[in-house]
């Protein structure tokens, strides 16, 4: 893997909603993260497209959600499963699991998973979630937030998918995406394959569940439609279209999202993947001390603000 091709963990992850106003409710109030860009899903202007991170909207930190009304997901393997959310200490877990459960949330009993204690639970369309202590990165924390300083989440990661069969994602995770299968542990019944990228550590982390006889999933509100993996530079994410090109992968093409670059593919099991450039970032077009506090359209919708606009919900 050429250098500057090297992922360099994860970008964001995209899930879906069915209620959007009760979504923005829990990721800012609840988890007390920021909402960073209000906008849409620029290939369905009638829904929104909503971004949750930390205060400097970090590459890596981003969690959001499309509004589609839609039936909950069926759960299944060829689908991503559960998403990380990283926090500083020991500390801080126990401060969660107080909180979590003061709002009525159900947490499961602590784990550890790949050397790293957490917590798993749910949000309210059954969203899974789990609180993973990371005790080597910083954060960028929010001083808007209703959680303390110390205790607000870092970033996403790891990040745990489910497959029927692990050969084939496994030959694409570490000959084509240059990434490194360095652990494995149980979960359940089923093997779960550890995979690392760029740097390591969670951030950059891909668990991979083989659940071999268990029914394919169905997304909906309460699903995962895609992750994004970070690539660093322009020159990089053309190379990423070269290499794919190459090895035979079908891909979206170039995808010019203006906050940043997308090249989506899907990985054997069907899971859809995303490369996605750290640049320009969501400062491009409004302030970072006011990200998400009005809808943000690219120049190439923003002719048909008025529009998009009438057909939003109010958050």
């Amino acid at each position: 893997m050429v250098i500057g091709m090297q992922l360099g963990g994860i970008h964001h992850l995209t899930a879906v909603t069915a209620n959007v106003g009760q979504n923005h409710a829990f990721y800012t109030q609840v988890m007390g993260m920021r909402l960073v860009k209000k906008t849409v899903n620029q290939d369905d202007v009638s829904a929104y497209h909503l971004f949750y991170a930390d205060a400097e909207a970090s590459p890596g930190s981003d969690l959001t959600f499309f509004d589609w009304p839609v039936p909950r997901e069926r759960r299944g393997t060829r689908s991503i499963t559960r998403t990380g959310l990283r926090i500083g200490s020991e500390k801080s877990l126990m401060w969660w699991i107080d909180r979590l459960k003061a709002a009525s949330i159900p947490v499961s009993s602590g784990f550890e998973r790949a050397g790293r204690f957490g917590v798993d639970f749910e949000d309210f369309e059954g969203q899974r979630l789990s609180l993973v202590v990371d005790t080597k990165s910083k954060g960028n924390p929010w001083i808007g937030s209703p959680v303390p300083l110390e205790h607000q989440i870092i970033g996403l990661g790891p990040v745990t998918m489910s497959i029927p069969e692990l050969k084939p994602t496994q030959h694409l995770l570490t000959k084509i995406m240059g990434m490194r299968e360095i652990s494995e542990y149980t979960l359940g019944n089923n093997p779960v394959h550890v995979f690392e990228m760029g740097p390591g550590g969670a951030s950059a982390e891909l668990h991979v569940a083989v659940e071999a006889g268990v029914g394919v999933g169905r997304q909906g509100a309460g699903a995962v439609h895609h992750i994004a993996f970070r690539i660093a530079t322009d020159e990089g994410y053309h190379g990423w279209l070269e290499h794919l090109a190459d090895s035979g992968i079908p891909t979206s093409g170039p995808v010019d999202r203006f906050y940043f670059k997308s090249l989506y593919f899907r990985e054997p099991g069907g899971i859809l993947f995303e490369i996605a450039t750290d640049g320009p970032g969501f400062a491009v077009d409004e302030p970072k001390d006011s990200l998400g506090l009005k809808l943000a359209l690219p120049p190439f919708l923003e002719s048909r603000r008025n529009e998009i606009e009438a057909g939003l919900k109010s958050l």
